[in-house]
């Protein structure tokens, strides 16, 4: 595999983390639009953070992160499935970009919004100000702030891959002793502070694993695949139409020289509906399913 997550456990502490490697799908991520190298760095950082996250959160459903900014990239939104399909997108202005690399440079005065958006339930959503070096100081800070589990992570990317890492506080359990647990946190994250961008994005789980923590007995589990999907369709699409109200639709359509275009700036897909289309929508004809000679 390519692309996935795989979650380790320290058996005699009550620490457990998660490693992601994203290729594949990042490429076909990057393979949608031409962003500039910063811009391309910071949204593998992104996807490789929601699979993180989506790992530790228990959801059914979509887990979004979405930072919005007053700088040269004011958006980036990525999206992780319970189905374990990413995506991800950028938004950036390439004239204001200049020589900007760092977050701070990149989204001054940013804000992530962390959401779940679960099939069943309510939506959750946490906020947290993009103050901070990295992304993953920003996201560390989130945990430690809230009422959460204790987190810290460790995110990279390049042109090819993004990859992260994520260790975790557990609820005590091997170790009760106060002092004892701290100890061991705080030496888990120093020797993970040891590691470099360049191992980080080259290293393979085992042998990163054992650059590491080769002093400690850590339990490796079984990776878990992910993929690059996108959750656009024509229903949906015709859902944002049907949104419009029958009036304004028609009017669209008619504006548009007899057809609407629809795409999905996540994939690039496109929906095409025409006035036959439309009429079916507004008849209850759902998705206003194509005809053979529309698309």
């Amino acid at each position: 595999m390519s692309d996935f997550s795989q979650r380790f456990l320290f058996e005699d502490t009550d620490v457990r983390g998660e490693l992601v490697e994203l290729d594949q799908s990042f490429a076909e991520v990057l393979a949608k639009h031409a962003y500039p190298e910063p811009v391309a760095e910071l949204l593998g950082e992104m996807l490789a953070a929601v699979t993180l996250l989506s790992d530790i959160l228990k959801y059914d459903g979509l887990l979004v992160l979405q930072a919005r900014s007053s700088g040269p990239v004011p958006l980036l939104m990525v999206e992780c499935s319970s189905d374990r399909e990413i995506r991800g997108i950028a938004r950036y202005d390439a004239e204001a970009l200049g020589t900007a690399h760092t977050l701070r440079e990149l989204m001054p005065e940013g804000v992530l919004a962390m959401t779940v958006d679960p099939k069943v339930g309510k939506r959750y959503q946490g906020i947290v100000s993009l103050d901070g070096e990295t992304l993953a100081d920003c996201l560390s800070g989130y945990f430690e702030m809230s009422q959460q589990l204790p987190s810290r992570f460790w995110l990279n990317a390049d042109g090819r891959r993004a990859r992260g890492l994520l260790l975790q506080q557990l609820p005590a359990d091997r170790q009760t002793d106060p002092d004892e647990r701290a100890a061991s946190w705080e030496h888990l994250l120093t020797l993970a502070d040891t590691l470099t961008a360049e191992e980080l994005l080259g290293l393979d789980n085992e042998t990163l694993l054992r650059r590491l923590y080769h002093q400690e007995t850590v339990r490796v589990f079984d990776a878990e695949p992910l993929r690059f999907g996108c959750s656009c369709s024509r229903e949906r699409s015709a859902n944002a139409l049907a949104s419009l109200g029958e009036a304004d639709a028609v009017q669209l359509v008619q504006e548009q020289g007899g057809s609407v275009q629809i795409d999905c700036q996540f994939c690039n897909h496109s929906y095409r509906f025409d006035a036959a289309d439309i009429a079916q929508l507004f008849a209850g004809g759902g998705s206003a399913e194509p005809s053979p000679t529309r698309h």
